[in-house]
């Protein structure tokens, strides 16, 4: 056994929070006011990926939001911030939760993920989702087709999209010819002759013909394939994840061997979504990037292959202080923040569990319910790493990857970074003792930083 661990960010403002004339909180502040604690979050993130790697964390995690004057969540770029992480760092593998496909070209975010990879020495954790908020998807995916009012439209961008992705990480050159992309379009006329010439040439892996058509006359060639430069470093590409909120996407992540991430979840439905993940995989010869075959129960730290969960975590002393108090009055505040916000989109029914009657439209939520789902945790080290061994348990895992979220909003970023040092020095020793250890995970062996060199 073995255990990894990860850490979230997404992105919420610094702001405190308070509760409107309208019964919801929001962050406090201006839209001006509000713009400059975003831009201190995203120096945040660098900041705390950069502490994760020297506390021994082995992934980060980013979202993708946009457009939030709430307060809730903003990460407007993951793999750009992570970009600057890269550079910063050596070991800690860089995920997102997730870059959003209906909002991209694909071939645009191929080469923005394979940028990472190649700068990052093969550290890229590809994320994949569909986006839900309407306010998103619409402003990036109307224009490209992929409108969330048609959900199997949406869907299907998604599908097809990462179809794009992958031939552009695999294929030296390549087409793609489907319902959303051609590519090329087959009217990009390319008379070029520095193109004809190299390919011309003997042992380029193509030959003219099979990437220009000539049929309409030397006036008139037109391009019949592309090539992506560069190409990650990871082969034959890097492993991707999706955030997992239901059986269907639980059911075609393990199917399209994508690892899976159950952000929000009651500890008691833990036990099916692995379960419903492994039967699935096996059900598809366990399908992988890399045709590893079979892998552990829920998650196989070997190969980094599986379901992961994450909660959030605030620590205290455990002995009810002032000091416990107060960080337990802004917590809830920061809770009941993001799930106003959250709800609206149909969230509630995440903290149902089996058997339970639906979630009341009209009930909110605070800390003490997600106290008691298991969703929120707050405690003292040592009871931390008991609830976070009882969620082991609870799901099943042989390995164990868990991500905590210390993002909240309404929280400095020196205060999160206070919180990670208490985890790494006092929870997650006791955490790799449960679990049979920790994982070795190697350190990029690129070079950024030139030698000073003395000029003859």
């Amino acid at each position: 056994m073995a255990i990894e661990f990860g850490n979230l960010h997404n992105g919420a403002s610094d702001l405190p929070c308070r509760e409107t004339g309208d019964d919801v909180v929001v962050s406090i502040g201006n839209l001006e006011e509000r713009n400059e604690s975003y831009q201190r979050s995203v120096i945040n993130q660098i900041r705390q990926a950069v502490l994760c790697e020297r506390l021994g964390f082995d992934y980060f995690f980013m979202t993708e939001h946009h457009f939030q004057p709430e307060g809730a969540e903003n990460s407007s770029c993951p793999m750009l911030a992570e970009t600057a992480v890269a550079a910063l760092t050596k070991r800690i593998r860089l995920g997102q939760c997730a870059n959003i496909l209906t909002w991209w070209d694909p071939i645009r975010l191929a080469e923005m993920g394979a940028l990472l990879d190649v700068i990052s020495g093969g550290r890229l954790e590809f994320g994949i989702g569909r986006g839900y908020q309407s306010r998103e998807t619409e402003v990036f995916g109307r224009l490209l087709g992929s409108s969330v009012q048609d959900q199997d439209r949406n869907r299907a961008y998604f599908e097809e999209a990462w179809e794009v992705i992958k031939k552009a990480w695999t294929q030296p050159s390549f087409s793609h010819y489907g319902t959303f992309f051609q590519i090329p379009a087959s009217y990009t006329h390319w008379t070029h002759p520095s193109t004809q010439a190299y390919f011309r040439q003997p042992n380029v892996g193509r030959n003219v013909e099979d990437v220009l058509d000539f049929s309409r006359g030397k006036d008139s060639v037109t391009l019949k394939e592309l090539q992506v430069f560069p190409r990650p470093i990871q082969k034959p590409y890097p492993q991707a994840w999706m955030p997992l909120t239901s059986e269907r996407s639980i059911r075609w992540a393990a199917a399209n061997g994508v690892n899976g991430y159950v952000i929000v979840s009651r500890k008691s439905r833990l036990r099916e979504y692995v379960d419903i993940y492994m039967e699935e995989a096996e059900k598809n010869g366990w399908p992988d990037r890399a045709d590893r075959g079979p892998f552990k129960n829920g998650w196989d730290a070997d190969v980094h292959r599986g379901v992961v969960t994450g909660k959030w975590v605030v620590l205290t002393s455990g002995r009810d202080t002032v000091a416990d108090r107060e960080l337990y009055r802004r917590a809830d505040a920061a809770v009941r923040q993001q799930w106003d916000y959250y709800s609206h989109f149909g969230f509630r029914n995440l903290l149902v569990g089996p058997g339970e009657e639906p979630w009341p439209k009209d009930r909110r939520v605070n800390a003490q319910d997600l106290l008691e789902r298991e969703i929120l945790l707050i405690g003292s080290p040592e009871e931390i790493a008991e609830e976070i061994l009882s969620v082991k348990e609870a799901g099943g895992w042989d390995d164990f990857m868990f991500s905590t979220f210390f993002d909240l909003a309404g929280f400095e970023g020196t205060e999160l970074e206070e919180q990670l040092e208490i985890y790494a020095a006092e929870v997650m020793p006791i955490l790799r003792r449960e679990c049979g250890g920790g994982v070795e995970l190697p350190e990029s062996t690129v070079e950024l930083v030139p030698e000073t060199r003395e000029r003859v």
